[in-house]
C-alpha cells in the first residue's frame, strides 16, 4: 500500500535500486506471483525469483519503513553477485534478469518476460561494391547508447543518442569486411533497424567510457530526457522494420530512472520510480523513500562541471495505456 525501502547491506545500492524498478513495475509482478516455487529448502535458497517473491511479500505485507534483503543478497552471491564491490547496474540488470529467467520453470511465464522486457532489432551488413546485404535478427534487453558520436562530440538530447545508435556507419579502411560474393575484403555499410519493442523498454545511456590506457572515464554533461517518448517521431522510415500495428505501441511514458552519483571506484545508486497506480514520483534512496517532483527526476539530467553530481545512467519506459 505504499513505497518501502531497502536497507543497504554491503554496498548494495546497486541491487536495492534495480528491485524496486522490478517491484513497481506492477506487469513483472504479476508474472512473479505466478511462478512455480521450488520443493526442497535446499532448492528455494538458490532459486532467484523465488527470494524476490519473498521480499516482495515482506515488503507488501510488513509495517517496517524498510526490509533487508539478506537472503536475496547470499541467493546471488552463490551466482557470482558478490556484496561489499562495486557494480555496473547496467550489467547487474542484464545478471539478474537472466538468472530470473532461467528460474522460472513454467514456458508461458518465460515467454511473458520475454515480452516485457526484450527488444528486437535486425542488423544490416551492405557490401558497397556488389549488391551482397546479410541481415539478421538479435534480441536485446536494452538499448545501450552512446552519449558521443564517433567525433568524441558530446551529443545533447536523447532523441540526438537514438538517431545516432540507429545511423548507418560506413565501414571502410582497415574496418573493412570480407565479402563472399567479391572474394576480397570491402568497404561495408552496416545499420541497424528496430523491429519490436516491448512492453517495458529500458534504455543504457553509457555514461561510462573507455579512454586511453583503458581508465574509464565518466561523462556527467548536461543530457535531457522527456517524460513522453514516440519513437515513431524520432526514428525514419528506413530505421524501422515494422508494420504500423507495431508502430502504434511506440508511443511511452516515463516509468523510472536509476541514477549513479560518485566515480567510477566509489559510487551510489539510487531510483526515482513513477507509481503506475497513484501517478506520483518517488525516490527510493536504499532504506529513505520519499515522494519528489519532476523537477527533483530533472536534476539526474547531469552537469559536466558536477563529476560526483547523480546523473541517469538507466531510463526504464512504460508503453502508453492506449485507452
Amino acid at each position: 500500500t505504499e513505497a518501502i525501502g531497502l536497507y543497504n547491506v554491503g554496498h548494495s545500492c546497486w541491487l536495492n535500486s534495480l528491485l524496486q524498478v522490478f517491484f513497481m513495475n506492477i506487469h513483472f509482478t504479476r508474472i512473479l506471483r505466478r511462478i512455480t516455487v521450488p520443493l526442497y529448502a535446499e532448492q528455494q535458497k538458490k532459486n532467484v525469483p523465488y527470494q524476490m517473491l519473498l521480499l516482495l511479500e515482506e515488503m507488501q505485507c510488513g509495517k517496517q519503513k524498510a526490509v533487508y534483503p539478506i537472503a536475496l543478497a547470499y541467493c546471488l552471491s552463490a551466482y557470482n553477485v558478490k556484496l561489499f564491490v562495486q557494480h555496473d547496474a547496467a550489467q547487474l540488470f542484464l545478471t539478474l534478469w537472466n538468472l530470473i529467467k532461467r528460474q522460472m520453470k513454467k514456458p508461458e511465464l518465460v515467454e511473458e518476460l520475454n515480452g516485457l522486457y526484450t527488444i528486437c532489432i535486425q542488423e544490416h551488413l551492405a557490401c558497397q561494391k556488389c549488391s551482397f546485404e546479410e541481415k539478421k535478427n538479435s534480441n536485446m534487453l536494452t538499448l545501450p547508447l552512446p552519449l558521443l558520436d564517433s567525433n568524441c562530440r558530446m551529443l545533447k538530447t536523447l532523441k540526438d543518442c537514438l538517431q545516432y545508435f540507429f545511423h548507418p556507419e560506413e565501414l571502410t579502411d582497415h574496418n573493412m569486411c570480407f565479402c563472399d560474393q567479391c572474394g576480397r575484403k570491402t568497404p561495408f555499410r552496416q545499420s541497424m533497424k528496430l523491429i519490436h519493442l516491448p512492453q517495458t523498454l529500458t534504455i543504457h545511456l553509457k555514461r561510462f567510457c573507455f579512454e586511453k590506457a583503458a581508465h574509464i572515464h565518466k561523462l556527467s554533461h548536461y543530457l535531457p530526457f522527456p517524460q513522453d517518448l514516440d519513437f515513431n517521431a524520432v526514428l525514419t522510415e528506413s530505421q524501422c522494420q515494422a508494420d504500423d500495428n507495431e508502430k502504434a505501441g511506440w508511443q511511452y511514458d516515463l516509468f523510472a530512472v536509476i541514477a549513479h552519483s560518485g566515480s567510477i571506484s566509489c559510487g551510489h545508486y539510487c531510483a526515482y520510480i513513477r507509481s503506475l497506480t497513484e501517478r506520483k514520483w518517488y525516490c527510493f534512496n536504499d532504506s529513505e523513500v520519499c515522494q519528489v517532483s519532476w523537477d527533483d527526476v530533472k536534476c539526474t539530467y547531469g552537469h559536466s562541471n558536477l563529476h560526483w553530481g547523480e546523473t541517469a545512467y538507466l531510463l526504464i519506459y512504460m508503453k502508453k495505456d492506449p485507452q
